[in-house]
């Protein structure tokens, strides 16, 4: 973990309650897709955790969705600065998924999946992705993974765009080795019940702190208890043991 300075370089609408926030600074401690930022905002008391969309030596960028009181000062940011931890959670392991990766993301659950694409492309896999939305109008990033490659499935559960249902109506017509999954927890377990193999699974928690010292975001594994913010957001397929 790191607290560092960064500069405001492009804050641009997406989709009417969707935000891409670019920010110049140290990002040494950004060392895995799937990690995430905590923003401090002028007199509010808890940071807010944001993941990391993509990032390299000295820019990181984000995608947000609008939805309190944080999210709507961040919006209206077009310069200065803020005061950022970067270098937390787990990120993604890349290294065990075979040949044919699926990433399947939903909502603001989209964003960490992208530098994961990017990097799985770079060790030479195949990668396909399902993006779920409810509607058209909310659909954003789809063009960014087509760029990279990547054989690119949208669900829309309107049936306004795409594959009518969720992401889940999309998966038996992708052949893969391994997922990854980022979206909200309904999601995650119908991917879960869903997949054929192995996986591992980004999930949203409220966060205190942000690198482990409250104990807020803790739940529990096959493995015990391990915190959202330390030992995920990511946790692989095997260690999950869902609330009843």
């Amino acid at each position: 973990m790191k607290q560092s300075v960064f500069q405001i370089t492009e804050n641009i609408k997406l989709t009417d309650n969707v935000m891409k926030m670019r920010l110049r600074g140290d990002t040494s401690a950004i060392t895995a897709s799937g990690q995430f930022i905590n923003i401090k905002i002028e007199n509010l008391f808890l940071r807010r955790p944001i993941s990391v969309h993509d990032y390299d030596g000295e820019t990181v960028t984000i995608i947000y969705k609008v939805v309190g009181k944080g999210t709507e000062i961040l919006a209206e940011m077009k310069e200065g600065e803020l005061d950022i931890l970067t270098g937390l959670g787990n990120g993604y392991d890349t290294e065990v998924s075979g040949d044919s990766p699926l990433l399947i993301g939903g909502g603001v659950g989209v964003p960490p999946l992208y530098n994961l694409a990017k990097k799985l492309i770079e060790q030479g896999k195949k990668v396909s992705v399902i993006l779920g939305f409810n509607t058209k109008n909310e659909v954003f990033c789809e063009e960014d993974f087509r760029a990279l490659g990547c054989d690119v499935k949208v669900t829309t559960v309107d049936g306004s765009y795409g594959i009518k249902g969720f992401v889940t109506s999309a998966m038996p017509e992708i052949d893969y080795s391994y997922t990854y999954s980022c979206g909200p927890e309904p999601m995650l377990k119908a991917v879960f019940a869903a997949s054929k193999t192995s996986g591992q699974y980004s999930f949203e928690e409220r966060m205190g702190c942000g690198f482990g010292a409250c104990m807020g975001c803790s739940c529990k594994t096959v493995t015990g208890y391990k915190r959202i913010c330390k030992e995920g957001p990511v946790l692989v397929k095997e260690e999950i043991l869902w609330e009843k």
